[in-house]
């Protein structure tokens, strides 16, 4: 049987903050195109989570215990490399934007962008992976 909806988008969610965890696991969850697979603590949870779930799009903090995210990045895409990472700081360190641009993340975002421009961009961001020649442009102008 054919189907016109949108698959459900399978999102990540790697943070070592339980409330933002939480938080984004919430606003993502009342979106009906979005599952999410996962919650993960740290950079070895995620890609723990990755070989099992194969997530579309991972919204990845970047500085965390255990294994930080640009370390996790890169073994992420090793594993999974059309999966979509958007980095999500609240950092204003210009060195970690400089090593951000380096690694193999997709999208940079701040974590004090509204919920739903997050929202938006993780429906974006699961539209480049399952329509790679499609995902041109990023509307939130951190590409």
């Amino acid at each position: 049987m054919l189907s016109c909806q949108n698959p459900l988008l399978r999102v990540l969610v790697v943070d070592d903050h339980e409330l933002t965890r939480v938080s984004l696991k919430l606003a993502l969850s009342a979106q009906s195109q979005i599952d999410i697979v996962g919650l993960a603590s740290n950079g070895k949870e995620a890609i723990e989570m990755v070989e099992r779930y194969r997530p579309d799009v991972i919204i990845l903090d970047l500085q965390m215990p255990v294994m930080d995210g640009l370390s996790a990045s890169t073994h992420i895409k090793s594993i999974e490399p059309t999966t979509q990472i958007i980095a999500y700081s609240s950092v204003e360190d210009p060195q970690l934007e400089v090593m951000s641009q380096t690694a193999p993340i997709d999208v940079f975002c701040k974590k004090d962008t509204a919920t739903k421009d997050l929202i938006n961009l993780v429906k974006e961001m699961g539209d480049r992976k399952t329509n790679p020649l499609d995902g041109r442009a990023n509307t939130s102008g951190n590409d």
